[in-house]
C-alpha cells in the first residue's frame, strides 16, 4: 500500500482525517505524527503506526518510513494555542519545522504534500467584500499578536512553492477557517488568554434552557464548515491527478449570526429566549468561495448547518 505521514497527528483536525480514512476503508499505510510522547487513539488500526518527532529538530525524522506518497500537515503553532505571546516559537515550528518536514519529503521522493494555511492572510477582505476567493492578494493587519503567526504561514506557502518549482513535489493548500468539530478540548487563547470556545459555551448554554445573546448586526454571516466535509476534501485531494492546487476550505455559503442561535437552540436546547444585543462588538463576516475545489476535486459540502451540529451532538454523546 502506498504510504502517508500526518503530521500534526494528534490534533483534533489531524485525529479526524486519520479517522476518516478508516472509516471510508483508504488504501494506505498511514504514519501519524505527533509532539506527544505517546498516542494510543488508533492503537485498533492495523494500518496506523505513531511516531513522537520534533519538527523543530532535523534528526528527529530518522525514525520515519522511506518512499513516502503523501504527507499531511496539520503541525503547527497558532494564536488558539499559544498561553502569553512568544513569537519565536512561530519560527520555529511554522517556518523551521515546515522546512525540516520539506526536506523529509524530498530525500523520500514524495509525490504530494498537503498544507493547512490560515485564511488569515486574507480575511480582513470580509468587511468589505464578503465572497473570500482563492487567489486575493495578501491583506492582513500587521499591528496584531497575529501578525507574526500569519506571517510564518505565509512564508511556509512560498517554501512549498520553492519547492515544486525546484524538485516536482506537488502542493495541495489548503486555506482553512474555523473548522467546527466536536473535541473534548473546549478552550482556546485569545491574546494569549484561554477561554471557552465561543460554540461550544453556546451549546451549554442551550442545554440547561438560558437565555443566549445575539451580539451586534445578528445578519451578519459566516461560512460554516464542517470537519467531516473538510477531511472529504482532503481525500478527494490524495486521489487526484492534478500537479496541486489553492483551495479555500468551506461550504461556499453563509450562515447568519441569528440563524446559528436559532440552530444550537433547535438542536440542543428547548425555545430558549433569545436577547439581541447590538450594542456588542460585531462578529467577523465572510464566505469561502469553493470554487476551485468543487471544479477540480469534484468537492461537494454534504452537512448543511443543522445537518451538523446534529452530527456534532452525536459525537458529545458517543464520548460520554
Amino acid at each position: 500500500m502506498r504510504k502517508i505521514v500526518v503530521f500534526g497527528a494528534t490534533g483534533d483536525l489531524g485525529r479526524y482525517f486519520i479517522d476518516w480514512l478508516l472509516c471510508h476503508n483508504a488504501d494506505y499505510d498511514i504514519y501519524a505524527v505527533g509532539h506527544r510522547k505517546e498516542f494510543h487513539v488508533f492503537d485498533h488500526a492495523n494500518n496506523v503506526l505513531y511516531y513522537s518527532v520534533d519538527i523543530t529538530s532535523k534528526e528527529a525524522f530518522s525514525c520515519l518510513p522511506h518512499d513516502v506518497y503523501a504527507i499531511v500537515d496539520f503541525a503547527g503553532m497558532m494564536p488558539a494555542r499559544m498561553k502569553g505571546y512568544d513569537p519565536q516559537k512561530y519560527i520555529d515550528v511554522n517556518i523551521t519545522g515546515m522546512l525540516n518536514i520539506l526536506e523529509y519529503g524530498r530525500q523520500n521522493n514524495i509525490d504530494r504534500i498537503f498544507f493547512m494555511q490560515s485564511f488569515g492572510d486574507i480575511k480582513d477582505y470580509g468587511e468589505s467584500d464578503i465572497l473570500l476567493t482563492a487567489h486575493m492578494p495578501r491583506k492582513f493587519n500587521f499591528a496584531s499578536d497575529h501578525t507574526v503567526y500569519v506571517l510564518t504561514k505565509n512564508f511556509a506557502v512560498d517554501l512549498l512553492k520553492n519547492y515544486h518549482q525546484m524538485y516536482g513535489i506537488k502542493n495541495f493548500i489548503f486555506r482553512l477557517p474555523t473548522i467546527y468539530l466536536y473535541s473534548k478540548q473546549d478552550r482556546y487563547y485569545v491574546d494569549g488568554v484561554e477561554h471557552r470556545i465561543g460554540y461550544r459555551l453556546l451549546m451549554d448554554k442551550a442545554a440547561s434552557g438560558d437565555t443566549i445573546e445575539v451580539w451586534g448586526d445578528g445578519s451578519r454571516v459566516k461560512d460554516m464548515i464542517y470537519v467531516k466535509d473538510f477531511c472529504q476534501m482532503l481525500h478527494k485531494a490524495l486521489e487526484s491527478d492534478r500537479d496541486g492546487g489553492y483551495y479555500n476550505v468551506g461550504t461556499g455559503e453563509g450562515t447568519s449570526l441569528l440563524d446559528q442561535i436559532k440552530g444550537i437552540i433547535q438542536v440542543f436546547g428547548n425555545n430558549n429566549p433569545i436577547k439581541l444585543r447590538p450594542d456588542k462588538p460585531n462578529a467577523p463576516q465572510y464566505i469561502m468561495d469553493i470554487t476551485p475545489a468543487k471544479i477540480e476535486l469534484n468537492y461537494k459540502p454534504q452537512y448543511d448547518y443543522i445537518a451538523m451540529l446534529k452530527d456534532i451532538k452525536e459525537e458529545i454523546l458517543a464520548s460520554a
